[in-house]
């Protein structure tokens, strides 16, 4: 299992512990995710996505899950939230 966002690609980074001495030793900087359920206004269900945290004030900001999806570029998105979004815009062109 990736540690990566399903909504907006965030994934590791990587950098310096540097020490007093000025030490360097390669860390690993982890996004924060978390394992949340969004609940999508135009299909009426609701789904589970390990989004950052980052992502989901985003989603909030932006109205829901169905606003940030129309909004969604598909080259960030999991392969899932690939899924959905196109749920999505097919529901809402009908």
């Amino acid at each position: 299992m990736s540690r990566r966002c399903e909504l907006t690609g965030k994934g590791p980074m990587s950098g310096n512990n540097v020490s007093h001495a000025k030490n360097r030793t390669r860390r690993r900087f982890l996004p924060n995710l978390q394992d949340v359920t969004l609940q999508s206004d135009v299909l009426g269900r609701s789904f589970k996505f390990k989004i950052s945290n980052a992502a989901l004030r985003t989603v909030d900001h932006r109205g829901g899950l169905d606003a940030f999806m129309a909004k969604a570029k598909d080259v960030e998105l999991s392969a899932d939230a690939l899924k959905v979004k196109k749920e999505i815009t097919k529901a809402t062109a009908a």
